[in-house]
């Protein structure tokens, strides 16, 4: 049985991440938004970004978001990047969230290459450009993998490499960044019901096969990616970095079938 954000959420102190400036890219819309909701409930001041202006428009005018900053970001632009931290007077917590997928179309070497661009090296141009600022926090940074780090889909290459290449990226980034007191961890979520994946959980046969293969047989929400967050991002974390911590019911840990 899933669980709403206000369950979740209640699980924490109300104000755990008062005071605390959390970014989170990907945001206007699935996990990222979900996740940018979390925070705001406990307390933090969350700027969310998104390369889309209709739907950076439609999320900002949703009363579910108030509280919550957007702004548009395209991850693959350095400059704006830089630009957008440098904006910020503080930076506590970098949730590398923004990702695509492109099925059967990452085998163009054009398309490949754009999906490692943002799914891969703008978790890497936005370490960069915040790590002073996280510094300054004893902040921390959580990097959005997925379960195709470990498994393989013929349809999306570039997904699969890049999702793969944040966990060595992760724990690259956890040994390089941690004397200056900030973690790097990663998360990788299964099979949770986005837009992105609407294609598979929208026709019940694959619906249900996906189901019956978790632990827990049932897809995942959105939600049930937002406690593991705020854990990693939280003290009770502090001694936890360069680890990938798999959000996935189950799924990967179930055994193969004929």
């Amino acid at each position: 049985m899933s669980t709403s954000l206000l369950e979740v959420s209640s699980c924490f102190a109300n104000d755990l991440f008062s005071g605390r400036q959390v970014l989170v890219s990907g945001a206007t819309s699935g996990i990222g938004l979900e996740l940018a909701r979390g925070f705001r409930a406990l307390g933090a001041s969350v700027l969310a970004t998104g390369s889309s202006s209709a739907k950076l428009s439609a999320t900002g005018e949703d009363p579910a978001n108030a509280g919550i900053a957007f702004a548009r970001l395209d991850v693959r632009d350095s400059e704006a990047i830089r630009a957008t931290i440098g904006g910020l007077d503080r930076l506590d917590v970098l949730v590398n969230a923004a990702g695509v997928a492109r099925p059967h179309e990452e085998y163009e070497p054009d398309v490949f290459q754009d999906v490692i661009d943002i799914n891969l090296s703008a978790a890497m141009r936005f370490a960069m450009a915040g790590c002073d600022k996280l510094a300054s926090r004893s902040g921390c940074i959580i990097n959005y993998a997925s379960m195709l780090s470990y498994l393989a889909d013929a349809a999306v290459p570039a997904y699969c490499a890049s999702k793969t290449g944040l966990l060595g990226l992760t724990r690259a980034l956890a040994h390089k960044f941690g004397p200056d007191g900030i973690r790097v961890n990663a998360i990788a979520p299964g099979y949770h019901k986005t837009d992105m994946t609407q294609p598979l959980w929208s026709q019940p046969r694959n619906h249900d096969a996906i189901a019956g293969h978790s632990a827990l047989k049932r897809w995942g929400t959105t939600t049930d990616l937002v406690g593991a967050t705020l854990f990693l991002a939280s003290p009770a974390a502090a001694f936890i970095t360069g680890i990938c911590l798999p959000v996935d019911g189950g799924y990967g840990s179930g055994a193969a079938t004929g």
